[in-house]
């Protein structure tokens, strides 16, 4: 099993816990806090932790806010965010608004320290055996998490929140979840929440009567009516209007809407999934989102990875779309070691979205690959301003890691997974690619 914080080599993920400690006071004397023992598994969608009923994680130190802060995972390790606390939260001795933890870290809220650590007891969670669900593509360990995600969330009428930057494929998984529903056979509706005018967006979700406003020449059914029976998914949910936010909470639910210019309501029968790429629950915390609509549309909550953080997924992506754009075209002829490569040195902060853009620009330009990465990106191997900046034992040591990265993903994806042949075919033992890639976070 790999040390901290990861993934078990037989294709299992720990559950992550905390565990409070003994508060000492800055005199040196012992106290014992409230809580003391007490202990939480962290699911993939992480958690919140203060004194209310409505946290995972409820303390009844009297210094802890009602939601105090909310830990998530977030590649190799876990992301903190303070949810406005009366007392703020200390990691060491620093008070934090945010910070990225790892195995072993403190945390101080009020008189309580709790301590981030592998669970002594851990439910173990299945990765899923999926390489696809439904137009999502990853062999990585992170996608290969959501989609075991998805698969239980799928089935289910469940409310789900997808979280994440734009361009990770929210959208898709939306889709996917729908398809694999019970309610497949029934419409699937997108709303962009955050495209749409404030002044018609409430009838485009809920409809209106004729004559309702200027311009109602007729009648018109909402979004929710003409799902009926399907899936209604709300893109860029956190974009709403304080006074839209309650009016959709009354949908979701009574499960019914009022038309504007009505005064009867229609019930309504969908299941409803939103997507976001603002932080929610700090919206909560500062008012700009309404908390009991959060609680409504998150009863289970995904967040879908940044491509930066799975690129052993960037040679099959990249591949897939080859296929997409030119059927004529090899993908492996298009896709080779050294487009890897540079690809391996880029950041994606446009995600997936940034890929497919590249990708039809290498098309364009299949013997110049450096040319359809963005301006200043391809300047050699791991040879960007950062790296030409530091040390040179350090800038050795970066390239290095990023060049085995890169081979072992470029390896891995040609020998279709399978380690045992990637590394033969790189020539190395395989305890020794084995090792590597534990080191590099490529799972199997």
């Amino acid at each position: 099993m790999p040390t901290g914080f990861g993934l078990a080599a037989e294709g299992e993920w720990d559950a992550r816990g905390f565990e409070l400690s003994q508060h000492r006071h800055s005199g040196g004397d012992p106290a014992k806090g409230p809580d003391k023992g007490l202990s939480l598994a962290l699911p993939p969608h992480g958690v919140v932790v203060g004194a209310g009923d409505d946290c995972d994680m409820i303390l009844t130190d009297q210094a802890v806010s009602r939601r105090h802060f909310e830990l998530v995972p977030e590649g190799e390790g876990f992301v903190l965010r303070d949810l406005s606390s009366k007392n703020g939260t200390l990691v060491g001795r620093v008070r934090v608004l945010a910070a990225r933890l790892e195995g072993g870290d403190e945390i101080q809220v009020g008189t309580s320290r709790l301590k981030l650590k592998l669970s002594d007891e851990h439910e173990e969670f299945p990765l899923s055996d999926r390489t696809a669900f439904g137009k999502l593509l990853g062999r990585s360990l992170a996608m290969r998490q959501v989609f075991a995600i998805l698969e239980r969330a799928a089935p289910t009428e469940s409310s789900l929140l997808l979280e994440g930057e734009s361009g990770t494929g929210k959208d898709l998984a939306a889709e996917a979840v729908h398809m694999v529903s019970a309610r497949r056979d029934k419409p699937f509706i997108v709303v962009d929440c955050g495209a749409m005018k404030a002044s018609i967006i409430e009838s485009e979700l809920f409809g209106h009567a004729k004559g309702a406003f200027t311009g109602a020449e007729s009648e018109r059914i909402g979004v929710f009516e003409a799902a009926e029976g399907g899936t209604v998914f709300l893109d860029e949910i956190g974009e709403l209007e304080p006074g839209l936010q309650l009016t959709l909470l009354r949908v979701l639910e009574k499960r019914e809407v009022k038309r504007l210019g009505e005064n009867r309501y229609r019930p309504v029968n969908v299941r409803v999934l939103a997507a976001t790429n603002r932080d929610l629950a700090s919206d909560v915390a500062t008012g700009r989102f309404r908390r009991d609509l959060f609680y409504r549309i998150s009863v289970l909550r995904v967040r879908m990875p940044p491509l930066r953080e799975r690129r052993e997924d960037l040679g099959l992506l990249a591949r897939a779309m080859v296929q997409g754009l030119s059927p004529d075209k090899d993908p492996q002829a298009v896709i080779h070691d050294q487009v890897l490569a540079l690809f391996f040195n880029h950041d994606w902060p446009g995600n997936v979205r940034e890929l497919r853009n590249v990708v039809e620009r290498l098309l364009l330009f299949p013997d110049r690959p450096e040319a359809a990465l963005p301006e200043g990106d391809a300047q050699g191997f791991g040879m960007d301003a950062d790296v030409l900046g530091m040390p040179f034992n350090d800038a050795r040591r970066r390239v290095v890691e990023g060049f085995e990265r890169a081979y072992l993903s470029a390896a891995l994806d040609a020998a279709g997974g399978v380690v045992a042949k990637a590394a033969d075919a790189a020539g190395v033992p395989r305890q020794s690619f084995y090792r590597l890639m534990s080191k590099h976070g490529l799972g199997k």
